[in-house]
């Protein structure tokens, strides 16, 4: 082989090699992931505070509200469905010992005059008001979960999440057509959009509520359902690059308060 043939497929072959590295650098950035599981609500407390390592994700002062379709009964001031706090939780999840032991769970009873495709809403309000409060979730979000007590009612639940663009996407969690406690989870669908191609890349999602369906061939005059732990599994690693804080929104806001 003659020399000058030599050092072109060399050279070749070291465009080949460099080009293969870019390839697997590039598609090594964009799979890195650093899943974390986050409790958003325990159901035990008005005031949240979601630590990510040595770092605070998110903080926030909420409550929950319900909200019903039409016919809900109502007798006078009887109004349903209510709402209250219970000194019970899944063993599963905690164990059976209750010796001085401040664990909640929310509790909601319904009724409904008629038999269909009835709802239940779930939802948060800021502090003591009764303005909605949409919950920012932290990072991308892969996964969701929740216990839920079910009384073998054919019902179903739903989450409900609200992206970047303002659209409200619906996520079912599961059937209720079980009895007792029982983890109910969900992937996020992928056609979810979580991420912009402009900086700033991430566009978390906002929980908006959770949505309790009966169905028409179902009981609906007396119900109990119980929730704790909402959980959920998010990925959380951005990539740094020169001059990143200047795609952060907080940082932009700061930045610009003084102009």
């Amino acid at each position: 082989m003659k020399q000058g043939s030599f050092r072109v497929l060399c050279f070749i072959a070291s465009l080949i090699l460099l080009a293969g590295m870019a390839v697997f650098s590039t598609f090594g950035s964009e799979n890195t992931v650093s899943l974390e599981s986050i409790v958003v609500e325990s159901f035990g407390n008005t005031f949240h505070e979601w630590v990510s390592g040595s770092r605070v994700v998110s903080n926030a002062d909420f409550t929950w509200k319900l909200d019903a379709s039409r016919f809900a009964t109502q007798y006078g001031e009887d109004i349903f469905p209510k709402m209250t706090h219970v000194p019970s939780w899944p063993m599963a999840l905690y164990g059976s010992n209750r010796t001085g032991r401040d664990i909640q769970s929310l509790g909601i009873w319904g009724r409904f005059d008629r038999r269909g495709y009835n709802w239940i809403d779930l939802y948060p309000v800021a502090g003591d008001t009764d303005e909605p409060y949409e919950i920012p979730m932290p990072g991308r979000l892969t996964n969701i979960d929740m216990w839920v007590w079910g009384s073998n009612l054919n019902y179903y639940i739903e989450a409900y999440f609200r992206d970047y663009r303002g659209i409200v996407h619906s996520v079912p969690l599961g059937d209720l057509n079980y009895t007792g406690w029982r983890n109910l989870s969900a992937q996020i669908p992928p056609h979810i959009p979580q991420g912009r191609r402009i900086q700033p890349l991430l566009a978390s999602l906002q929980f908006v509520k959770f949505r309790i369906w009966t169905t028409p061939n179902e009981q609906v005059s007396d119900f109990y359902i119980y929730f704790n732990n909402f959980k959920i599994l998010t990925n959380t690693f951005e990539n740094l690059f020169d001059g990143d804080e200047l795609a952060d929104p907080v940082r932009v806001q700061e930045l610009w308060a003084t102009n």
